[in-house]
C-alpha cells in the first residue's frame, strides 16, 4: 500500500491490521482509501460507520470521523449523522451477516428511502469474527460451523435485493477486480443517493478451509474463475458466472434533500 495513502488515510498506530493472512478484506479496505484520496474529499467531512463483524473492524483503521456500532445497526446510526449533517460523506462498511441478516430490515429500508449514503458490503459468504456460521449469502450445498452437513438456505443476492428496494446506485465488485472495486466506490461516494457496492471477499480461514476450498490464492483464483466483468445479468446468467459490474444507476429525489423541503415548509 502507497505510504501516501497509508498517511493521508489511516491510523498508524492501529496497523498492522488483525485480519487472517489472505483474507480480502485488507484489499477492499485499501479500495476504499484510495477513493477517498483521489477523489481529494475533505476528511473532516468523512464518517465512517461500522457495525459488527470482521468488515466492521475496518472503521477503527481509518483516520477519519468513525463510529463502530451494535451489530447490524450502521445504517440505523449512519442514517442518524446523515440527517444530523447532510453534507458528510457518509460511508457504511458492513458484511453479508450484518447487512443482510440482522441488519437486513434497515437495508431494506434504507434503499427504499434513499439516503445518500454509500454502504460497502464486504461479501465473504460467511460469520467470519465469530466461528463460521453460515450466513444470509452462503451459497447452497456449502458448509459452516452451523451447517456441517450443507446449508440448505437459498442465497441471497445482494445487488438484485438492494436493486429491488430501491437502491438508486447498485454494483459489485471483488478483492480480485481492484480496478472495478475503486472505479465503483469513487462513483458511489460522489452519486447523490443510496448507493451499495458489494464487494466479494475471500475468507481461507472458515470458509475456505471449512468447504476445501484451497489457500488464499486459491479462494482469489475461484473469484476470478466463477465471475465475468458485465453489466448484462442476464448474460452472467447465460455462462453460470457471477456478474461483476454496475447494475442501476438512477436520479431520484434524496432522502435529506425532501427532508428539508419538509423543514422550510414551518
Amino acid at each position: 500500500m502507497p505510504s501516501k495513502i497509508i498517511e493521508n488515510n489511516f491510523r498508524t498506530n492501529r496497523l498492522p491490521h488483525i485480519w487472517c493472512p489472505g483474507c480480502g478484506h485488507g484489499i477492499l479496505m485499501h479500495s476504499i482509501a484510495r477513493a477517498i484520496e483521489e477523489l481529494n474529499l475533505d476528511k473532516d467531512n468523512v464518517c465512517i460507520v461500522s457495525g459488527i463483524g470482521c468488515s466492521s473492524r475496518a472503521s477503527g483503521y481509518f483516520n477519519y470521523n468513525t463510529i463502530h456500532t451494535t451489530h447490524g445497526r450502521a445504517l440505523t446510526f449512519a442514517t442518524g449523522v446523515k440527517l444530523a449533517n447532510p453534507n458528510l460523506h457518509v460511508i457504511v462498511i458492513t458484511g453479508d451477516g450484518d447487512a443482510t441478516a440482522i441488519g437486513g430490515n434497515h437495508l431494506i429500508h434504507s434503499c427504499r428511502r434513499n439516503i445518500d449514503i454509500t454502504t460497502i458490503v464486504f461479501n465473504n459468504n460467511i460469520y467470519g469474527m465469530t466461528g463460521g456460521q453460515y450466513s444470509p449469502t452462503t451459497p447452497t450445498d456449502d458448509k459452516a460451523t452451523t451447517a456441517p452437513y450443507g446449508n440448505i438456505d437459498k442465497p441471497f443476492d445482494i445487488c438484485e435485493l438492494s436493486s429491488a428496494a430501491g437502491a438508486t446506485f447498485v454494483a459489485r465488485a471483488s478483492a480480485y477486480h481492484v480496478n472495478q472495486m475503486l472505479s465503483y466506490t469513487k462513483k458511489a461516494i460522489i452519486h447523490n443517493g443510496f448507493s451499495v457496492v458489494e464487494a466479494v471477499s475471500s475468507c481461507p480461514t472458515y470458509y475456505g478451509r471449512k468447504n476445501k476450498k484451497g489457500s488464499a490464492v486459491d479462494l482469489i483464483r475461484l473469484i476470478k474463475e466463477n465471475s465475468i466483468v458485465t453489466n448484462d445479468t442476464n448474460k452472467a446468467k447465460e455462462v453460470d458466472k457471477m456478474p461483476i459490474g454496475i447494475f442501476k444507476d438512477i436520479t431520484l429525489p434524496e432522502y435529506t434533500e425532501e427532508y428539508q423541503k419538509v423543514v422550510d415548509k414551518f
